[in-house]
């Protein structure tokens, strides 16, 4: 095997960096992960993940947690409610989502973010997670590299793997091609205890999610695994609207009047959500990497999931592809269909951007729609399979 002797490290301990891991040891490579969070019990924030058949759950197949995840995931999560800027429910199919179907291409069971990382990292070998590792630089070192890290920490890798997210600190290494604007910034809030706090809201949502479609603004909310509550404030403005607004996302009175401005047909339904926020808010320019985008194979460095190809979450293809990278890579650096290294990371990197080239665009499109003039009769037609 081309990894015989090697070390492998994985800077970020995000679903994709995990699971490669665990495919890894899988297989006897010596890897480590290297993790900025201080310890495992640092909070998990987003919203849950809808894992695909043929990605996300192929992964997790591989890895031999299929049946981890059946113990964890959220049933009826997927459930959806698409309705207008008055909570007027256009389409529903709560009584209609209900059935497991664990292998069929068009199930997407959820499951919490806090959940996911927990069944990865009690796969994995004890210390294979190295806490409290934020990545600084790393330089060329024999026929590897030397990292080095905010803690003081210096170690050596054969090969460095980079799973650090959309702002990886790892991917100037490998290419100087930058990511995007869509046009589209996303404003994150996140309520604890929905129940009690936002009990109208958690009510409508039932333990699934809510898109709520205006005039070419949203409303995105996902029920959470813990009780809690996420949502999303959609809408297409400049890239350095977070820097402009002026607003204090710290302070929910002056988010609910900014919300009462910038959304003046919206209900006051709404206003719940603003009320009851855990602050701060969390404004999401929504960014994504070129679809052409290519580079020239290093032979002891690549990239994986948000660090490979960020792209806008209306397709619900990042974690999942994160996975799958993490899948395809392990097979290429475990297999001996490659002679060297290299050439391993080479297949797996033509492979790879040309599928999340594929993604991009379609979570692109989906963006577009979803932000329309007439998205609530696009997204309708979408979801009762007219479009």
């Amino acid at each position: 095997m081309i990894l015989q002797n090697k070390q492998v490290a994985i800077i970020g301990g995000g679903p994709g960096g995990l699971t490669l891991a665990r495919l890894l040891q899988l297989q006897n490579v010596n890897v480590k992960v290297y993790e900025r969070d201080f310890n495992k019990e640092a909070r998990v924030q987003g919203s849950p993940l809808d894992l695909h058949d043929d990605s996300g759950l192929a992964a997790i197949r591989k890895a031999g947690l299929l049946n981890e995840f059946k113990t964890n995931f959220l049933p009826g999560a997927d459930k959806t409610l698409i309705v207008n800027e008055h909570a007027e429910i256009f389409f529903s199919d709560h009584e209609t989502n209900g059935q497991e179907d664990f292998g069929d291409e068009h199930f997407r069971p959820e499951i919490d973010r806090g959940s996911l990382r927990k069944i990865l990292l009690e796969s994995l070998q004890p210390e294979t997670v190295v806490w409290d590792s934020h990545f600084m630089a790393m330089e060329k070192q024999n026929e590897g590299w030397l990292l080095h890290f905010k803690n003081g920490l210096s170690i050596y890798a054969d090969i460095v793997i980079g799973s650090d997210g959309a702002n990886s600190k790892i991917r100037p290494y490998i290419t100087d091609i930058k990511a995007l604007y869509s046009g589209i910034t996303m404003l994150e809030g996140n309520i604890y205890e929905s129940q009690k706090t936002a009990p109208y809201i958690s009510s409508l949502l039932n333990g699934g999610k809510i898109m709520a479609f205006g005039d070419s603004q949203n409303l995105l909310l996902g029920q959470k695994g813990d009780g809690n509550l996420g949502f999303y404030a959609s809408f297409k403005t400049d890239e350095n609207w977070s820097i402009n607004s002026g607003l204090d996302f710290s302070n929910n009175t002056q988010i609910l009047e900014w919300f009462k401005k910038e959304y003046p047909e919206w209900s006051s339904i709404w206003y719940e959500l603003f009320q009851n926020v855990s602050v701060p808010y969390i404004p999401r320019p929504i960014n994504y990497m070129p679809l052409d985008q290519t580079w020239k194979t290093l032979p002891n460095a690549t990239l994986i999931g948000d660090a490979a190809h960020v792209m806008p979450p209306f397709a619900g293809e990042g974690a999942n592809m994160a996975m799958l990278d993490a899948l395809e890579l392990s097979e290429c650096l475990t297999s001996d269909q490659h002679e060297n290294v290299q050439e391993a990371l080479s297949f797996y990197e033509k492979n790879m951007r040309k599928r999340a080239a594929k993604a991009i665009q379609e979570s692109l499109e989906n963006g577009e729609k979803m932000h329309s003039k007439d998205a609530l009769k696009t997204m309708l037609d979408f979801f009762k399979g007219e479009n």
